[in-house]
């Protein structure tokens, strides 16, 4: 899937939402803890309750490898599902991997290939050489950390380089360079909003993935003002605000509800630019 392509399926859907599949084995309704396999089932639900209000789904994957074997067949079974009943919808492992260039090459077929996601996060503090293997397989994605939302950005990301500006400013202006709005996008968090428009004038075309809204704090107003160009350029990431909305036999439902919510929110977003 490349930029327009996704551009298209927002205009679908009238959505630019990433829901972020952070499920943890002690959050979900009992009433699924009886099944072989519980992960996959609270996934499988939340997918059916809002496969039609978002446009990607994101699974962390600590909260898979937690589980030793049976997470990671559940998170396997997740993305077929998704490859299957909703074949639109584009996958991003959450994975914020980061290593030497053999490595990389090894994490890249893990995700592009035998797991079949769409992106993956990375770290790219290890350079050009640790990112390149993800940027080689034709049709998926590399979503590089940029700005964070956490408080611990302050320690490395926020630092000045002498005659440089900040450091995510050279992250972002390095690694545009490695590749094209079509496989590369960028973290930047939605408690940042502040700094968006700064950082849609370095990349107004690339898309970037905003975590952070609902628990987190963000705010998807000032996210679409500030972050929206002309084809969108947004995935607007809510992950527990959504599939954690309801923890009892209804949490379909209120998962729905939540997710509706926000797409028509969204839609409102971009009706304002002229987008749908």
């Amino acid at each position: 899937m490349n930029a327009e392509e996704l551009f298209r399926s927002i205009q679908r859907k009238k959505s630019f939402l990433c829901i972020g599949l952070d499920t943890d084995y002690n959050k979900i309704p009992r009433v699924l803890l009886e099944t072989e396999y519980p992960i996959f089932e609270f996934n499988r639900h939340i997918i059916d309750a809002t496969g039609d209000l978002a446009v990607a789904y994101k699974p962390n994957l600590a909260f898979y490898e937690n589980m030793g074997a049976a997470g990671y067949m559940s998170l396997e079974m997740t993305v077929t599902y998704i490859r299957k009943q909703y074949p639109d919808i584009f996958i991003i492992a959450d994975a914020k991997r980061g290593d030497i260039g053999n490595t990389s090459r090894m994490y890249a077929s893990a995700y592009f290939r035998t797991l079949d996601c769409d992106a993956i996060t990375l770290s790219p503090y290890m350079g050009y050489d640790s990112i390149s293997p993800f940027l080689e397989i034709q049709g998926k994605w590399a979503v590089i950390l940029a700005l964070t939302s956490n408080e611990g950005s302050k320690d490395f990301q926020q630092l000045e380089i002498a005659g440089d500006g900040l450091l995510f400013e050279q992250v972002i202006s390095t690694t545009s360079k490695w590749g094209t709005v079509n496989n590369i996008m960028y973290v930047v968090g939605a408690t940042r909003s502040d700094e968006l428009k700064r950082i849609r004038r370095m990349i107004p075309e690339h898309f970037l993935l905003v975590p952070g809204i609902g628990i987190q704090g963000g705010a998807l107003d000032e996210v679409s003002e500030y972050g929206m160009n002309d084809r969108c350029g947004l995935l607007v990431n809510a992950s527990r605000s959504i599939i954690y909305a309801d923890v009892t036999e209804k949490f379909e439902k209120a998962a729905r509800e939540q997710a509706f919510l926000l797409q028509k929110q969204m839609e409102s977003a971009l009706k304002r630019r002229k987008l749908i």
